[in-house]
């Protein structure tokens, strides 16, 4: 897990961005409306507002910046050092203590107007104010335009930095550059490291990460280091000092046997001597890489007698290739080792081992006499043990045969079916037989079943249970089946008498019209009727009786009411009409009426789909600050 997440830190906007997006903020989130004939301490707090928003966005953003960027005092040594060589310790904390002078600056600029806003006796003059106030905050930001610059570039290359623990399990690979410390961390963990046949291809840190009983380690990749004086080192070699010095790593320090990156066998030897004093209480390991071109023993004397001489000091020499791989892995394991019994030993020589040691106690128990005392096994486990050393041959299972046939083999599961005749095991089993599943009708116990329902039915018949009963009926019995057989079908009869029976008579249907005597005569003429003298007939006689049914009573001319009450009620108006003195009344009572029942009007609706909208002119959508854009809001 890395220490730190410089991934997090905000992005820092320029100068002219920093001011715009805090003055359309403080335009947007307060009130843009004032007018002079308001009372002036609404005017004076309208302004302050203004003036203390504006404030307080510059100070949040500010801090904001401050706090993301990692402090070089309270960080790990190794990420203070990188950052010290990659962007000047120096320059980056002067350009954070500007912002935070400049942040102080902004506040103490806020108070001082808004203490001078209180006096202000006018419209104009608090405005004056508020302009004053807003345009030296932006000021105090334009001067800080080369620190937010450079700034928002440390915080692009300390997001790009790799994650690296300086307290975790580390191989550090390290040497003169081309020697072959990036084609071994590809081979060894899953980084890409980008391999050429030059000098200075790796320019900066590079990390990968690989499991090693069952632990999580990472390699770093440092550039390479020329042997010159600490002081005409460039940015990117010391970047690899840096991390030889506080990381708590085991190094490798690869050599080119070949001779390939440009430096003799001499030279890498110097430069090992000279950055020696950085290797310290670390594992040390050197890798002889390019062994494929040339070996070890087939160097000169005077060559060989450098890794002997090493050899000799204990510094472990392993010969490598990363190109056949050849001791690649053995590196690692070394390394891996040596490492891990090294933090065993620094944490066993600390102060806190000892209160770790005293919790723990191992009791080792001592012999008390001379008597033999074998461990117990049970006899029941004894006797299966002597059943399993039996001489008989093992049976032979699945996989055995498997293995003994290859390609010819397949698996037979019937032959270990339980039959009661063994030539059936193999049989085709039908699953469907006359339109039936066969699984549905299976029963095992069938057989069982069947021979317990024959017993059944046997004491059955010994008991007679199955005798008729019709020869002990006696004569009454007889009588009283005969006459209900009577009585259903004498029932039988009587419903379909009333099924034949119309009760209702013949029914015209709805569409049917009346026809007119007329017309029906003539038309049965036409078919060959004759149908003169038909006055007594019977169509006639009907058409007759229902004309006189049909006819309504006249009413007679009503007489003059006689007594008193019901020439009153005669005489009374409306109920719409009562109670009103004239036409302009009735007039205002009928106004009156609509008006109370347009609430009711209102809630009627043309269907479940209908959704009136009553207000025309909704507030919500005509009041208030027009935002940018088109007018159209659909």
């Amino acid at each position: 897990m890395a220490l730190y997440n410089f991934k997090k830190i905000m992005v820092v906007p320029t100068a002219k961005d920093f001011i715009d997006i805090t003055l359309s903020k403080t335009q947007r989130k307060t009130p843009t409306v004032i007018h002079k004939h308001y009372q002036i301490h609404r005017i004076r707090h309208f302004y302050m507002r203004k003036v203390k928003f504006t404030q307080q966005n510059y100070h949040d953003r500010l801090s904001q910046i401050l706090t993301d960027f990692p402090k070089l005092d309270d960080i790990h040594p190794f990420y203070a050092d990188l950052m010290n060589v990659l962007y000047d310790k120096d320059h980056y904390k002067l350009a954070l203590g500007q912002l935070n002078i400049a942040k102080n600056l902004i506040d103490n600029v806020a108070k001082d107007y808004v203490r001078l806003m209180k006096y202000g006796d006018s419209l104009y003059r608090c405005k004056q104010l508020k302009r004053a106030a807003l345009g030296r905050m932006c000021t105090i930001l334009k001067r800080q335009k080369s620190s937010l610059e450079y700034l928002e570039q440390v915080r692009q290359h300390l997001s790009r930095l790799p994650s690296i623990d300086p307290n975790t399990r580390t191989l550090l690979l390290c040497g003169y550059p081309n020697v072959g410390k990036s084609s071994f961390i590809n081979k060894v963990t899953r980084a890409d490291v980008d391999v050429q046949p030059y000098a200075f291809t790796t320019k900066s840190l590079f990390v990968g990460h690989m499991d090693y009983r069952y632990l999580r380690w990472q390699v770093v990749d440092t550039p390479g280091i020329l042997d010159h004086p600490l002081e005409e080192r460039n940015t990117i070699e010391m970047q690899a000092i840096t991390a030889l010095a506080h990381l708590r790593a085991a190094v490798l320090y690869v050599m080119d046997v070949s001779e390939q990156c440009g430096h003799t066998l001499q030279e890498q030897l110097e430069l090992f001597n000279n950055i020696r004093p950085l290797f310290a209480n670390k594992p040390l390991i050197i890798v002889a890489n390019k062994c494929d071109v040339k070996k070890i023993n087939e160097l000169s004397e005077e060559n060989q007698k450098i890794f002997s001489d090493l050899s000799v000091e204990g510094i472990p020499v392993i010969e490598t290739s990363t190109l056949t791989e050849e001791g690649v892995m053995q590196v690692k394991s070394e390394a891996c080792d040596q490492l891990l019994a090294h933090r065993v030993n620094t944490k066993m020589k600390g102060k806190k081992v000892h209160d770790v040691l005293n919790r723990l106690h191992l009791a080792m128990p001592t012999k008390r006499d001379e008597k033999d005392r074998p461990p117990f096994i049970p006899e029941g486990a004894l006797i299966r043990r002597r059943a399993m050393e039996v001489d008989a041959p093992k049976r032979k299972l699945e996989r055995d045969l498997e293995m003994e046939l290859g390609d010819d083999y397949v698996l037979d599961l019937q032959k270990y079916w339980d039959l009661m005749n063994e030539d059936e095991k193999h049989d085709k089993v039908p699953e469907v037989w006359e339109g039936h599943n066969i699984t549905d009708y299976i029963d095992p116990d069938i057989m069982k079943k069947l021979e317990e329902l024959e017993k059944e039915e046997e004491l059955k018949e010994r008991a007679g249970e199955y005798e008729s009963d019709e020869e002990s009926e006696d004569e009454e019995m007889q009588e009283i089946r005969i006459l209900a057989k009577q009585i259903r079908e004498k029932k039988q009869l009587k419903v379909l008498e009333s099924k034949e029976k119309d009760v209702r008579g013949p029914r015209m249907p709805r569409t049917a019209t009346k026809v007119e005597r007329k017309r029906m005569e003539k038309e049965m003429s036409k078919l060959g009727l004759n149908m003169n003298d038909q006055d007594d007939s019977h169509y006639v006689q009907q058409a007759r009786r229902s004309r006189s049914i049909a006819k309504k009573r006249k009413r007679e001319a009503s007489s003059a009411p006689t007594s008193r009450t019901r020439s009153q009620s005669a005489s009374r108006p409306s109920r719409d009409q009562s109670g009103l003195r004239d036409a302009k009344m009735a007039k205002k009572v009928k106004k009156m009426m609509k008006k109370s029942q347009k609430g009711m009007n209102r809630q009627g609706r043309k269907g479940e789909s209908d959704r009136h909208v009553f207000n025309l002119k909704p507030k919500h959508l005509l009041v208030g600050k027009r935002k940018s854009g088109p007018t159209d809001r659909r």
